[in-house]
Formats: C-alpha cells, sequence, structure tokens
C-alpha cells in the first residue's frame, strides 16, 4: 500500500493526513482488552459488571485530575480557574451516580453466578477513590495500613496524598491571603460568615464554598446511592473483601468532607 499522500495545507486529521487513526489515539485495542471475564462457564454480566467498575476508575482518574488542578489553582489565586474545574467535576460526580443505574440492571441471581470468583477482591481497594477522598479532605491513614496488596506505587500515591494540601487547605490558604481568620474552626466560621453576608464584596469566596459543598454532596450522593445498590444486589451479606458489606458503607454514608459549611446554615 503506498504511502499517504500528504496534505497541501499540512493537516493532519484522519483521512487527510493518514498519520493517526481513532483507534490509535485512544489505544483502544489495549483499552477493549482489558476486560476479561474470569469463571467457566460463562456468565452474561460479569461483562456487565467489569465495565462497569473500569469506566469508574477512568472517571476517578479524571476527578483526580481535575481536582487537583481547582487545589492548585486556589494555590494561585485564579479563583475562576478553580470554579470552572470544580464545576467539571461535579457533573463527573453526577455522571458516577446515575451510573448506576446500569448496574442495577443486573438480577441478584445473575450476580451470584460470578460473585464468589471475585473475593478476595473489593471495591474497598479502589487506590484512586481513597486518593478522592484524601485529597478533598478525609484523610484517613487506616485505609492505607488495611490495605493489602498495594504496590509500591500505589502506597506511595496514597501517602502523597496523605501529606499533600487538600482542596479544603487550599480554600483556608486562600481566605488567608484575603486577610480572613482561619485558625480554628470558630475563627473559620466566623470568616465564612462575613463572607456569606457580604457577597458583593467576596463572591467569587462565597461561589468556591458553594463549589465545596455541591461536591461534598455529590460524593455523599454516590455513598448513599451505592449502599442502597450493595443492598439490593445482596443484602447484608460480607463484602468479598472481607467486610461486613452494607452495615461498613452504611456508616460511610455520613461522611461530610466540610462540615464547617453545612454548619454554617445553622448561622445564617
Amino acid at each position: 500500500m503506498p504511502d499517504p499522500v500528504p496534505d497541501p495545507a499540512g493537516r493532519s486529521f484522519g483521512e487527510e493526513g493518514g498519520r493517526l487513526t481513532y483507534g490509535e489515539y485512544l489505544h483502544l485495542p489495549d483499552l477493549l482488552a482489558a476486560q476479561v471475564p474470569l469463571v467457566d462457564p460463562a456468565a452474561h454480566d460479569e461483562l456487565l459488571f467489569i465495565t462497569v467498575h473500569q469506566a469508574y476508575e477512568l472517571w476517578f482518574k479524571q476527578l483526580l485530575h481535575e481536582l487537583a488542578a481547582a487545589r492548585d489553582a486556589l494555590d494561585g489565586d485564579a479563583t475562576w480557574q478553580a470554579r470552572h474545574l470544580m464545576r467539571r467535576a461535579i457533573v463527573i460526580e453526577r455522571l458516577l451516580v446515575s451510573q448506576i443505574d446500569v448496574i442495577e440492571t443486573m438480577t441478584p441471581q445473575d450476580f451470584l453466578t460470578f460473585r464468589s470468583a471475585l473475593a478476595p477482591a473489593s471495591g474497598l481497594q479502589s487506590v484512586q477513590y481513597r486518593e478522592l477522598e484524601f485529597l478533598s479532605g478525609a484523610k484517613d491513614d487506616r485505609f492505607v495500613r488495611r490495605f493489602r496488596g498495594l504496590t509500591p506505587d500505589e502506597r506511595q500515591r496514597l501517602d502523597r496524598r496523605l501529606a499533600e494540601p487538600s482542596l479544603w487547605d487550599a480554600y483556608l490558604a486562600l481566605l488567608s491571603r484575603r486577610g480572613f481568620a482561619v485558625s480554628a474552626d470558630e475563627r473559620i466560621t466566623e470568616s465564612l460568615l462575613i463572607i456569606a453576608r457580604d457577597r458583593a464584596r467576596h463572591d467569587d469566596l462565597w461561589q468556591l464554598a458553594e463549589d465545596l459543598l455541591a461536591h461534598d454532596e455529590a460524593a455523599a450522593l454516590w455513598r448513599a446511592r451505592h449502599v442502597q445498590m450493595v443492598e439490593r444486589q445482596i443484602g447484608t451479606k460480607s463484602g468479598t473483601g472481607g467486610s461486613s458489606g452494607a452495615p461498613f458503607l452504611h456508616r460511610r454514608v455520613p461522611l461530610r468532607y466540610y462540615p464547617l459549611l453545612w454548619e454554617l446554615r445553622d448561622r445564617l
């Protein structure tokens, strides 16, 4: 086959340039080869289960990209950029909540045809999900200690997220640079009240607080929706990773990344 004829305008799009294909750019052969069901005889819904969870991990990767950039924008006083990135992250999180509808098309009976093959793997072992919690501000090193089978790279990533500033840290640092007191929770609340009551002067700070709250809310909605899905599939059975399953997940539902922003409503 002859080489593609160079485009006289210097373009390299698709068939015009012939230099790069859609599949090559997206590494589709590798991506589409990554869904490998385990059970034999085959269980029809195992492919669905794998696809949904791999899609979650791809979106988790994107969320880490957006939220880390939003934090860095706060550090650089680029509040407009931080707001843009936070709004994108919130849209993605809402998508993750709706994605649960897809997996709920799988009946409990169909899940049981392959569930035993998953053990001891568990969604609790998602390193990226823990990174998201740490980056958001809910840092708990007990999750790192409990993880089994972490690769050196995964442990390094989690340790880095524990050590680096969170979104909340970056927001408080921004408030401090603007002259607001952030030395203790009560002082932070007083500062937030000033911001809330004078939006004409502090609108960007107020809107950022609302974006953080929306991020917190979306994460909580996902946890609540997730535990309902688990109960619908397996009731109160233990998780494949050895956790108590739904009872453990229920304990995580009330988690709030930014409790002061929620408590602020009582003071307005």
